[in-house]
């Protein structure tokens, strides 16, 4: 059997971002935008949506209203795009691998906090049916709306907040994320990364990721632990 690929640093701290790595939400914004941008004639697909994951909602909403030449404001489709999100959310299942990854990691006494551009209002509806998970694992949970927040991915302040937050040293804390802007900011936080890239993705985007994997099923904790 070939070795399981390790990381070139040991690993003390673990930060997850949240939408497609731990819950299963990206196709609800998806659904939602093809709807609204619909209308107008336009199609909402992955050349789109691939440069919006991972950034602040008013920042992607405004990459999108340029790229796609929306004739409405960017509060306009956040308005609109949250009302349709609202009814979604609370049903958002955990994506595979997430709950085994996560809850192994904490037997091992592995410290994990989560960073999600999120609102804390989102994180709330789309965690409602994982509540337990959450708490039980997570230490530290840092949302898009924190006010010590100024930048957003793929600025590295929220893995850095998160860091301090942990007590941990950014240097031995690893991030995992499903975005290239993710990729970026953890990069610029001097942390490794691993990425979860949605199969529509062009895995070209995730050069600089330490790792790139199908799903969490293929992390497996003695991979970030240990050294190579």
């Amino acid at each position: 059997m070939p070795a399981r690929p390790r990381l070139r640093r040991p690993v003390t701290h673990v930060i997850f971002d949240m939408d497609g790595v731990l819950l299963d939400t990206e196709r609800f914004y998806t659904e939602v935008t093809q709807t609204i941008v619909g209308r107008y004639g336009k199609t909402f697909d992955w050349s789109v949506k691939g440069n919006m994951i991972g950034r602040k909602a008013l920042d992607a909403a405004r990459y999108l209203v340029d790229a796609l030449d929306l004739p409405i404001a960017p509060e306009e489709y956040l308005r609109e795009r949250e009302a349709g999100l609202a009814a979604l959310m609370p049903t958002a299942e955990a994506m595979p691998g997430a709950r085994e990854l996560t809850t192994a990691l904490h037997a091992r006494g592995v410290p994990q906090a989560l960073a999600t551009s999120s609102s804390r209002s989102f994180f709330e509806l789309k965690t409602r049916r994982h509540q337990a998970w959450f708490a039980a694992v997570f230490t530290v949970v840092i949302t898009g709306d924190d006010p010590r927040l100024t930048r957003s991915k793929p600025a590295p302040d929220i893995f850095l907040l998160a860091a301090r937050d942990l007590g941990a040293s950014p240097e031995t804390c690893l991030v995992v994320e499903d975005a290239p802007a993710g990729v970026a900011a953890a990069h610029a936080a001097g942390m490794q990364v691993i990425a979860v890239p949605d199969p529509g993705m062009d895995r070209t985007r995730y050069a600089d990721a330490d790792l790139v994997v199908g799903s969490l099923r293929e992390i497996h904790p003695e991979m970030l632990i240990t050294s190579s």
